[in-house]
């Protein structure tokens, strides 16, 4: 299994508009569905608004991977930078 952590810093007032938008576009369903995908879910900051969570489980990181190279996620690169500002990632072992 693996695990990455993605913390967006949201562009003020638009943690929720930036959800919203990988929903109504068919993104998120769309990489749900990828082959490898184990659990791809958003978690808020009740202390920061415009903070927000991405935690991906993939099958392996090969899966991820390729995840990455989805026409969806170029589709998702054209309007990202409308929402987020600013983007931080890690792996997260469970050993």
């Amino acid at each position: 299994m693996y695990t990455i952590y993605v913390k967006f810093e949201c562009v003020p007032k638009m943690r929720e508009a930036f959800i919203e938008k990988m929903k109504e576009t068919g993104i998120l369903d769309a990489i749900r569905a990828e082959d490898g995908c184990v659990k791809y879910d958003y978690y808020l900051s009740e202390k920061d608004e415009n903070e927000l969570l991405l935690i991906e489980q993939w099958e392996s990181a090969q899966h991820q991977q390729i995840h990455i190279e989805q026409p969806h996620m170029a589709k998702m690169r054209e309007f990202k930078n409308d929402y987020i500002k600013k983007t931080e990632l890690g792996e997260i072992d469970f050993r």
